[in-house]
């Protein structure tokens, strides 16, 4: 007797390749204590990790949540946009009571400067933070074209504190921020680093 054979039909198929590439979802606990800022504040966040993010890249990203989160939400809250998974959202953003778009927060290394032009079009403020090893060949190539874009500013996390924040990366995570005069202490209790970014475009104020 011949074996049974199913054929799927070419309908299912877009079907299937999103449920191959869900997102993983992570979960992280942020006690931050910003001296810089006056701020100090828990905050709970549920991200989707798309498949082609790094560790790496998931922990700077969280990085730049604790840097940019408001004191308040008298104004709108910081929230997760669909970053990699749509081109025409950044990481996180903040919209304003009135819908007006206050902040666009962004990871990674954009090749296209039209992106950050859009970016700073839409947001009041926009803030990039790249963080590998090949920042400089990059920036070098991408910094003549932005310079007119008042409302960018761009940071640099050193690769090799960006390194370690990749191995604090676990579906469930508490973590701990503390600023003071442009130093971060970032850490889970056990493990811990010390990051100062470099500005490459904007004032670091």
């Amino acid at each position: 007797m011949m074996p049974l054979r199913i054929e799927a039909p070419t309908r299912n198929i877009p079907w299937l390749i999103n449920l191959a590439l869900k997102s993983t979802i992570y979960k992280a606990t942020l006690q931050i204590a910003d001296m810089d800022r006056h701020l100090y504040a828990d905050h709970t966040l549920t991200l989707a990790r798309h498949p082609s993010e790094t560790d790496e890249r998931l922990m700077v990203r969280l990085l730049a949540f604790a840097l940019n989160v408001p004191a308040d939400d008298h104004d709108g809250a910081l929230q997760p946009a669909r970053g990699l998974a749509d081109d025409e959202e950044p990481d996180f953003w903040r919209h304003g009571l009135a819908g007006e778009l206050r902040q666009w927060v962004e990871v990674g290394q954009p090749t296209d400067e039209r992106r950050l032009a859009r970016a700073c079009g839409r947001a009041e403020a926009v803030r990039l933070y790249c963080y590998a090893a090949s920042v400089p060949v990059w920036w070098a190539g991408l910094a003549p074209k932005l310079a007119r874009l008042r409302n960018l500013q761009v940071w640099q996390v050193p690769p090799e504190s960006s390194q370690v924040l990749a191995s604090l990366a676990a579906r469930s995570m508490q973590l701990q921020v503390t600023v003071q005069e442009g130093q971060i202490w970032f850490g889970n209790g056990q493990t811990s680093v010390d990051i100062q970014p470099r500005a490459l475009m904007g004032s670091p104020a």
